[in-house]
């Protein structure tokens, strides 16, 4: 898919531009605590400052369903940005109406101003045609550099693309572009990493995946469904044992379209989840106990799947190999995610990584920065694995 960006638009001194921005950021006692979602979004702001343009910023947080809710308001973020920025950032308590209207009229060229949580009207997620209207007549462009958000069709995300000249923002274009080095145009061979508790959470990503990947390794809780699937006993471990026959199938269609699937080999295994708990390395046809659950990968299961990323040329990582928040069983996953970024700072491998747990593990194992890419945008990075439609996405795409 080939979208609109920044560099497509024409002269923008002098307009006001509407910017969909990702600032549904963690907040404690109206306190912004974590403040990475308001750093992604400086390079597009700034590059429409630098462009003679009124920024104007669409964002919502949380869950308001469509009414005001003052908790869930958008105001104290706007002592973060301004610090983050160095420029004044003014706050308009709606984000549609004549008060939005007068403030964005007011200030100056290269001004910024946020607007209150669009989820405060019931019309943003309908996408209701009225509503977009309303948005659309505070701006000249849409810029969306919200790829977090960008699996909902709602007014902000595709109903505004359709009404005003539409372009991704910085760092929505740095998204789309690791996403398709990823999995659209990939360098060959392709090997995908998923973990998780669930094969049912993640069923129509295996699938897609199995037709696309050149390996595929399958870790953490739902391996123990593949292994039960292939008659190997997993004890007390997690797993969908209704899912067997659906994980069967995966592997057929896997081997039908030429996808290995590595499943572990070994594994570690413990009574109870506690750090410091007394555990085991088993190989998989080994006894375990009935009292035992399987919590990790074991080492040689590690060591396949580094010399899979070392026959490969592209990587794409979602989902952690074992319970990586209590140590001992972090690491498989530290020492996978430590021979990636090793592969990739060499030149070796693209790697690129997305999901709450994939990025909380690879900042665990102190590789974060070393990947190619890594995606905080949830949901999103997830359905576009998946291989569905992202209504905020396609509204961009170049005519």
């Amino acid at each position: 898919m080939t979208f609109r960006t920044l560099d497509d638009a024409p002269a923008l001194a002098g307009k006001t531009a509407l910017v969909r921005v990702d600032f549904n950021v963690p907040m404690e006692d109206g306190r912004v605590t974590e403040d990475t979602r308001l750093r992604v979004a400086l390079p597009t702001i700034n590059r429409l400052r630098d462009a003679g343009a009124k920024v104007v910023l669409l964002a919502h947080f949380d869950r308001p369903k469509g009414k005001v809710t003052p908790s869930m308001s958008l105001q104290p973020v706007v002592d973060d940005l301004e610090h983050l920025l160095g420029a004044p950032v003014r706050f308009a308590s709606d984000c549609v109406g004549d008060e939005a209207k007068a403030m964005i009229a007011d200030v100056d060229i290269g001004g910024v101003v946020l607007l209150e949580n669009v989820r405060f009207h019931p019309g943003e997620e309908a996408n209701d045609p009225a509503f977009a209207k309303q948005l659309a007549e505070l701006g000249d462009v849409y810029v969306n550099d919200a790829f977090s958000a960008a699996h909902r069709a709602h007014a902000s995300t595709e109903g505004l693309a359709r009404l005003l000249p539409a372009y991704a923002g910085e760092s929505m274009r740095r998204e789309l572009d690791a996403l398709d080095a990823a999995l659209g145009t990939p360098q060959k061979p392709v090997i995908g990493i998923v973990g998780g508790a669930k094969v049912s959470t993640k069923l129509d990503l295996l699938k897609n995946l199995v037709g696309r990947l050149d390996r595929l390794a399958i870790g953490g809780g739902m391996a123990n469904t593949f292994l039960y699937a292939q008659g190997i006993d997993i004890g007390g471990s997690l797993a969908e044992k209704d899912m067997a026959d659906t994980a069967r199938a995966i592997l057929a269609e896997a081997e039908a379209r030429g996808c290995e699937i590595l499943l572990p080999i070994d594994v570690v295994v413990a009574k109870e989840v506690k750090p410091g708990v007394e555990t085991r390395t088993v190989l998989v046809r080994e006894e375990i106990g009935d009292d035992e659950k399987i919590l990790d990968a074991g080492p040689l299961t590690v060591e396949k799947l580094v010399k899979g990323m070392a026959l490969s040329r592209t990587l794409i990582w979602n989902g952690p190999l074992g319970v990586f928040e209590v140590p001992p069983f972090d690491t498989a996953t530290v020492k996978a995610a430590q021979a990636a970024a090793q592969l990739t700072t060499s030149g070796a491998l693209v790697a690129v990584a997305g999901g709450g747990d994939t990025v909380a593990a690879l900042h665990h194992a102190g590789v974060a920065d070393d990947m190619t890419f890594v995606s905080t945008a949830g949901g999103a990075f997830l359905e576009w694995m998946e291989g569905k439609p992202l209504p905020g996405v396609e509204a961009l795409q170049a005519p």
